[in-house]
């Protein structure tokens, strides 16, 4: 069965195998070589990507306070954004993947009860106030490192504002 010319051509095709692969290297070294002495300087692959500068005009985001969104809350639309909420909280009292958020609005951090919370949350704030539960809803793990809330946060502030007037409206 093994005999020295089922050998031979094994060693044969790791062989060639093995030169065709360098060979492949040489070529492609060949064809894509970037820089060195071939080209006379050195070449970089990449697109340039071009910015103002600094003081060139660039406009800066305009800050809106949270009073200001607060007084213009619209507990409707907010309705809307807890749509993205609801996989993980309910509003009828009961706990899902995460807490219920009857009544969050004003209640002390990580008091409902039979849910067990991370640490982080009680240490960012004590009592769900409109404004913390804003900068929360923001950006949660940065708000609360540690926090087992996954959720990225919702960026527009406005959406914010109308979350929260829909929660303290269903409290």
């Amino acid at each position: 069965m093994f005999d020295t010319m089922t050998f031979t051509k094994v060693v044969g095709g790791f062989c060639g195998a093995f030169l065709v692969f360098l060979l492949g290297g040489w070529v492609a070294e060949t064809v894509y070589h970037v820089g060195g002495e071939s080209h006379g300087e050195e070449h970089q692959a990449a697109w340039v990507i071009e910015v103002e500068e600094e003081g060139g005009g660039a406009e800066e985001e305009e800050t809106v306070d949270f009073a200001t969104l607060w007084e213009n809350a619209d507990a409707g639309a907010g309705e809307r954004v807890f749509n993205a909420c609801r996989a993980c909280h309910q509003l009828n009292g009961n706990n899902a993947v995460g807490p219920h958020l009857d009544g969050v609005v004003g209640r002390d951090v990580g008091t409902v009860d039979g849910f067990n919370y991370s640490g982080a949350l009680s240490q960012a704030a004590d009592v769900w106030t409109p404004e913390n539960l804003f900068a929360f809803l923001e950006n949660p793990q940065g708000y609360a490192s540690g926090t087992s809330m996954s959720y990225s946060g919702i960026s527009n502030p406005e959406d914010r504002a109308n979350l929260i007037a829909y929660l303290e409206s269903n409290s």
